[in-house]
């Protein structure tokens, strides 16, 4: 099975970790986000990837095949046109007739993937959500999607497009994109994959939806934080040597070669590799690789790769390579 991931987005609301990190890479419950989403996609037997990458792609590639045995195509989106535009790029990689995952590379949603696959049918993940405005709904005519509207004013339903669709008839949508590529249709000054999908239905393609179990939102510090702790906690403990003095809250992620003394962590905490914690209470925040973190109390806070956090502080959202400290003048 193939799956198609865009990840070229630049995260701008997750800034300033973005500065240094693809959006895909960045950390939550011990692993990349987009480690998260490749993960769920084992059990439905995908074993080949198109990656649509962009700003600093090359790091994302070189996670996935450091990381996972999967035959990798990349594909650079030079310009962010949208996400029908990403899509459209990965046409030469698809065969006519060979039926298609797609994943946005920036959202973990779970969900019985392999059920989805086994019914045959051009099928789209989605869930209720309380502010419809914000994202592309679909409006049922009994079981089958009738129409799709990106980030209507006036929703016909509160069902959100999640990010996670099966395409059975691929030639069908890569028809319907290269004619809104083609001849530039825009939707909200972007070529969207929602209009394709459109084209496909309108074109007599039988499309239906299926509910997802979760969907976190990654796109920014509080969504992340919360995907962190949901992800913590669906996943339990992870057993930590304590010493030192160190106390662990579960549940938390720490790596193994992350070196903690003189502490207390947790709840809900992710430490990453190397990271060096010590005369602390940690608790609701993420701390990333090579990370010094000493002398304070510190929640719902975010710590960049080999930055370093020392003195009074409660809540920071610092990026890599920083340094903040307290001292008495």
């Amino acid at each position: 099975m193939k799956a198609i991931l865009p990840v070229a987005g630049v995260g701008s609301r997750l800034r300033p970790h973005t500065h240094t990190t693809p959006k895909a890479l960045v950390h939550v419950a011990g692993k990349p986000i987009l480690g998260h989403i490749l993960d769920s996609l084992q059990p439905a037997g995908v074993d080949e990837i198109v990656l649509i990458v962009g700003y600093l792609g090359g790091q994302i590639v070189d996670y996935v095949k450091r990381t996972y045995d999967l035959k990798v195509h990349v594909v650079e989106q030079e310009e962010r046109l949208g996400l029908g535009h990403a899509i459209y790029l990965a046409k030469d990689y698809v065969k006519a007739d060979e039926p298609v995952l797609i994943i946005l590379g920036d959202t973990i949603v779970q969900a019985d993937l392999a059920q989805v696959i086994q019914r045959g049918i051009t099928a789209i993940g989605v869930r209720e959500v309380d502010n419809p405005s914000n994202f592309g709904v679909v409006q049922m005519a009994g079981q089958q999607i009738e129409r799709l509207v990106e980030k209507p004013q006036d929703p016909p339903t509160n069902l959100a497009v999640v990010g996670v669709y099966y395409i059975q008839n691929s030639s069908s949508l890569f028809a319907g994109l290269t004619e809104i590529v083609e001849q530039d249709i825009k939707t909200g000054g972007e070529l969207q994959l929602t209009d394709g999908l459109q084209m496909m239905i309108d074109r007599g393609e039988r499309m239906e939806v299926f509910t997802v179990e979760n969907w976190l939102d990654c796109g920014n510090p509080e969504t992340l934080l919360a995907a962190n702790r949901y992800l913590l906690a669906s996943n339990g403990y992870t057993p930590f040597d304590e010493r030192r003095g160190v106390i662990v809250i579960p549940p938390v992620y720490i790596d193994a070669d992350a070196d903690l003394g003189n502490c207390i962590v947790g709840p809900y905490v992710s430490i990453a590799a190397d990271a060096q914690i010590s005369n602390a209470l940690i608790r609701d925040s993420i701390i990333n690789e090579g990370a010094y973190v000493a002398d304070l109390l510190l929640e719902k806070s975010l710590v960049g790769h080999r930055a370093v956090v020392q003195g009074r502080f409660s809540q920071l959202n610092i990026g890599d390579s920083s340094e903040i400290t307290s001292k008495k003048l």
